[in-house]
């Protein structure tokens, strides 16, 4: 099963955050985006048993409400086969010292016959800053 890439195409849209220069010109600025790596929960039963790992970067903000969200599109490893993830974080949670994370919670595509449930967190934006 591949995503729906309607849906894809639809959230690959970049949203940047625009400031005026001292010139009144507009710049256009790269909003954050967060890392992240996480397994799946495990599928299937018996000797068939098992799980995927997975990383990467999320897209950059995408506002929702008062928070903003950010779109994940990732393979997880291969075994006898992969699973394809496409989902959306929840909204921002902050942390402490203006930093934040995001809940993941969702599946997999179907493949081999199964999916497999994912549910973590991103890592906080801008660790070193």
């Amino acid at each position: 099963m591949s995503w729906n890439q309607d849906n894809v195409n639809a959230n690959r849209k970049k949203t940047n955050v625009t400031r005026p220069t001292s010139t009144d010109e507009q710049n256009t600025v790269q909003t954050h985006v967060h890392e992240f790596t996480a397994s799946t929960k495990l599928a299937e039963e018996e000797e068939d048993r098992h799980n995927h790992r997975f990383a990467g970067v999320t897209s950059e903000v995408i506002p929702m409400g008062d928070s903003h969200v950010h779109n994940i599109m990732v393979n997880t490893d291969f075994l006898d086969h992969h699973h394809e993830v496409a989902i959306t974080t929840g909204p921002a949670i902050p942390v402490g010292g203006g930093k934040h994370i995001h809940v993941v919670s969702g599946t997999t595509t179907l493949d081999d016959g199964h999916v497999h449930e994912l549910f973590f967190t991103t890592l906080i934006d801008a660790p070193l800053v």
